[in-house]
């Protein structure tokens, strides 16, 4: 990550991202560079320390808003020089504009930059494969009969499951004629891989995917190795089984926005989309992943106490390895809730705009 820490950040923070396959939406912890924009995974109350994808932003279309999702008019979109779609949403109309209009700054700066660089022969095969539907080439690669064949790898003594070698997806993209060259499927396969549709597999790939060039990033090696992304497996949901009466939701919505929660029985930490309403004073949280508009939970902020709790180790009832910024509210009936802020300055606005409600 040291190489990541010496690009500069042009803006942070959640927003909750529709799979590529499996076309349901994860909230993700997203990092705008000037030329991509980053998205990782929250574990334990951590940010993930590998990245799950990114989204090269040179000659990105956004549409903002995006209002085909008639249930998520918080969308917007992306659409990548290989025209793939990549559909995010975030907690307000305020962020969502925000995140839009920084991204939207990003891409026209890459444009205006642009002119300067000369073409090399790789730069050139890119070129001729930008009309390829890499949603399309995936589909192909994960077929049943004819796709690339997962199997089990050994790379420097540590077995890898369901995953396939560098110079196997090359191979496969040529006989399959998806590829002119050798040096066209590399260009390709480090397409699909910048776009999120291949992930690295062990030591090798991961390091080259760090070190090497923008059009290298993808090894052409029996040793490097890759496999499909998370996305591809399934996740059911569970539905709420308490209904909120409408009295509570009846309330002005006062602030809302991503923060994550610390379940009260297996005390794993989720993001939730939480809405503090007043008259009723409630504060609600929903699961951003979900269609579903019903929260998943809520209390009354009548008699609550509410407090920060120091980032110096861990506290009491809280687990997990958590990066700080906590609050804690308990309520009327003395239940305990552990909530995480992404940023210092998110918690104390939080703090104080539930303090005016309780």
């Amino acid at each position: 990550m040291d190489a990541d820490n010496e690009i500069p950040v042009l803006r942070e923070g959640f927003l909750v991202k529709r799979g590529h396959i499996v076309h349901n939406w994860k909230a993700r912890w997203f990092v705008l560079t000037p030329d991509k924009l980053l998205y990782y995974k929250y574990e334990g109350g951590k940010r993930d320390s590998c990245q799950r994808g990114k989204i090269l932003l040179k000659d990105c279309l956004i549409t903002c808003p995006f209002l085909e999702y008639e249930n998520r008019p918080l969308a917007f979109k992306l659409q990548t020089k290989h025209g793939v779609d990549h559909f995010l949403e975030a907690c307000s109309r305020e962020e969502r504009d925000e995140w839009a209009a920084d991204i939207a700054a990003a891409v026209n700066k890459l444009q205006a930059t642009d002119g300067g660089k000369l073409m090399s022969q790789k730069d050139s095969a890119e070129s001729r494969l930008q009309n390829i539907n890499l949603s399309k080439v995936l589909d192909s690669m994960y077929d049943v009969h004819s796709g690339i064949k997962l199997s089990n790898h050994v790379e420097q003594g540590s077995t890898y499951s369901n995953c396939f070698s560098g110079s196997a997806v090359v191979d496969w993209l040529v006989f399959m004629q998806l590829s002119l060259t050798r040096g066209e499927a590399v260009t390709l396969a480090s397409a699909l891989l910048e776009e999120g549709f291949l992930r690295t597999v062990g030591l090798r790939s991961v390091e080259a995917l760090r070190t090497a060039s923008l059009s290298e990033q993808f090894m052409d090696d029996s040793t490097a190795l890759y496999s499909f992304p998370d996305s591809f497996k399934k996740r059911g949901g569970v539905k709420s089984e308490r209904s909120r009466s409408a009295l509570e939701l009846s309330g002005k919505v006062v602030k809302r926005g991503y923060l994550l929660k610390q379940g009260h029985r297996r005390k794993n930490w989720k993001v939730r989309l939480f809405v503090l309403r007043s008259e009723p004073d409630f504060l609600h949280y929903y699961d951003p992943t979900k269609d579903d508009i019903s929260p998943v939970g809520g209390f009354s902020l009548r008699g609550c106490l509410i407090s920060s709790l120091d980032d110096n180790g861990v506290p009491s009832g809280v687990k997990g390895n958590i990066q700080g910024n906590l609050f804690k509210i308990i309520t009327k009936s003395d239940i305990h809730y552990f909530i995480q802020a992404p940023t210092h300055q998110e918690k104390m606005n939080w703090i104080d705009a539930i303090r005016e409600h309780t």
